[in-house]
């Protein structure tokens, strides 16, 4: 188990030397930088693009499209609005896969994947009214591919009575720009392998420096024989935009470049399992933190105890209140979720919700958070919205169309509490993102709301070790699994799995996310970027007390067959 001289286990010498092709390897040029070209829209003639000489194409390029391909859409017979959308999307991954005591190569499986094109979004008119269509393109940006999109959102249009306009500038300005890290646009196959072995050793580490696991093993020879595994992965997200609409013609451009590294660390023998996870948007800031963190929670988890089923007052780690934020309160702080009466907050906008400990906002243009974006996939602002001040409920996340609905519903003071004037400040359409939840900003899909930076504040908070002596009687739960609301949305029940960094598939958390959120007993310090699986926002939270919180003990037939 002691670390060799070499970079790294495994033999990183050899992988960082194995003559992996370069970021300008011919063979992973850009698949579209062959000559083809946008009209300019000015004299019906194509516009030959230049081909940038490195991988990631000139912004400028982009931007190009989105106004030339404006220009000829605009043109197209029965056109009332158009908005053009270009992105390009590179993940950059590497895989990690250490086990002490099986054959491994540690860092396994760097690879990467690109998408670009259009999307358009169009109303036309008809004698029936307006008709509203969506239609893509991948992988040309050529006046052909524009007029493929438009074809297919012309095909698929349909009438809308709730459609008001495509997305329209209001009063705020753009807050953040040349926010990218040149960095990570240009990194090296060399570097992504080499930043998973920095996470994997960081790991390792933990793992050696551990007093408790050398006494459990005796031997550096049986200390592999205990199981020990770390599994995850470092990825980065190239992602470039640009947009031009009727509404907003000069075209907008945004470049970002998320970096995040997660993983889950185990001592097998024990069954114990912990995992850690960091995030950015800078090579220089990226450290060794999410492998030290998994193995550590990891060996903490050694010796778990079962319990009964009950209602206990719980702290909740960071992931696990993530993991509430993503699939409860964010979700039910949606213009959207008003709209469907599918929120557990209906008809309280301005009334309390939570305790009066507790805040939480979306904040898109926070400099140096990972969910940052200058400006929204629908060409407007980021910035901050509150949709709990202090227990009270005082906005919801929306992009355009779901804002100009809701402002318009005849049933808006029953869904929300209050009448149009009131509510317009608190739906303020800053985030209409066009996710999937693969890493990027797709071309292929319409705007949907969705969060970016989340946070978590606490009025009063205090550190770790305060509040743990404050509830002294408790659980730690640190990572859950698989959260989802059993009764749908409004009635605010939910149901949730202890996997991890605590005794693993031991309880199952049954309770409701607003009896929750009004039994705060406390909250730490200490909020960090923490990672929920499968989607793009990022929670920055800090670990929160909980009184009565249901649990129930499962699985206890497993021990009889150890």
């Amino acid at each position: 188990m002691s670390l060799p001289a070499c970079p790294g286990p495994c033999g990183l010498s050899d992988a960082l030397s194995g003559g992996l092709p370069q970021h300008d390897d011919s063979r992973r040029r850009h698949s579209r930088l062959d000559g083809e070209a946008v009209s300019d829209g000015r004299d019906g003639g194509p516009a030959a693009l230049v081909a940038p000489s490195h991988l990631v194409p000139a912004l400028s390029e982009l931007a190009r499209a989105a106004r030339d391909g404006l220009a000829f859409l605009r043109a197209q017979p029965g056109v009332r609005e158009v908005e053009v959308f270009v992105s390009e999307n590179r993940t950059l991954l590497t895989r990690l896969n250490y086990t002490s005591h099986i054959p491994c190569n540690g860092v396994e499986e760097p690879k990467s994947a690109e998408m670009y094109g259009v999307g358009i979004q169009v109303a036309f008119d008809s004698p029936e009214g307006v008709l509203i269509g969506f239609g893509s393109e991948p992988s040309d940006l050529s006046t052909a591919g524009m007029r493929r999109a438009f074809d297919k959102a012309r095909q698929g249009a349909v009438r809308d009575p709730e459609f008001r306009s495509l997305p329209r500038p209001g009063g705020a300005a753009r807050a953040l720009f040349d926010y990218h890290d040149p960095a990570l646009l240009t990194i090296s196959d060399a570097q992504l392998v080499e930043s998973g072995w920095k996470v994997l050793q960081g790991g390792l580490r933990a793992f050696l420096a551990s007093g408790s696991l050398a006494d459990l093993a005796g031997s550096e020879a049986e200390l592999r024989g205990l199981g020990l595994i770390l599994g995850g992965d470092v990825t980065i997200v190239q992602e470039s935009m640009a947009i031009a609409s009727s509404q907003m013609p000069e075209s907008q451009t945004d470049v970002s470049t998320p970096m995040m590294g997660f993983v889950t660390a185990m001592v097998e023998s024990r069954e114990a399992k912990g995992s850690g996870w960091s995030t950015g948007t800078r090579l220089d800031h990226f450290t060794d933190e999410a492998g030290v963190e998994a193995a550590q929670r990891a060996i903490e988890a050694i010796g778990g105890e079962r319990i009964p089923s009950g209602d206990y007052t719980v702290i909740f780690g960071r992931q696990p209140v993530a993991d509430l934020m993503n699939n409860l309160v964010v979700p039910s702080c949606q213009a959207g979720s008003f709209y469907a009466s599918s929120t557990p907050f209906l008809g309280k906008l301005g009334k309390p919700v939570a305790s009066p400990r507790l805040s939480i906002y979306d904040h898109g243009a926070m400099p140096g958070f990972m969910g940052s974006k200058g400006i929204t996939c629908e060409g407007l602002p980021t910035g901050r919205t509150d949709l709990i001040r202090d227990g009270v409920l005082t906005g919801a996340l929306t992009n355009w169309y779901d804002a100009q609905r809701l402002l318009h519903d005849p049933g808006l003071a029953e869904k929300l509490g209050v009448d149009a004037a009131a509510a317009a400040p608190a739906l303020v359409a800053r985030n209409g993102f066009r996710y999937t939840g693969a890493g990027g900003r797709a071309f292929d899909t319409s705007p949907e709301t969705a969060a970016s930076n989340v946070i978590v504040e606490g009025s009063d908070p205090v550190a770790l070790d305060e509040l743990i002596k404050s509830v002294r009687d408790g659980l730690y739960i640190g990572r859950i699994w698989y959260t989802y609301p059993i009764n749908g949305l409004r009635a605010g029940d939910f149901t949730c799995t202890v996997v991890g960094d605590s005794f693993a598939n031991s309880v199952r958390i049954n309770d409701n996310i607003t009896r929750l959120l009004t039994h705060i007993a406390g909250i730490t310090k200490d909020q960090r970027g923490t990672l929920v699986w499968g989607v793009d926002e990022v929670v920055y939270t800090p670990e929160i007390a909980v009184t009565g919180v249901h649990v129930d003990a499962i699985a206890g037939f497993m021990e009889a067959t150890d």
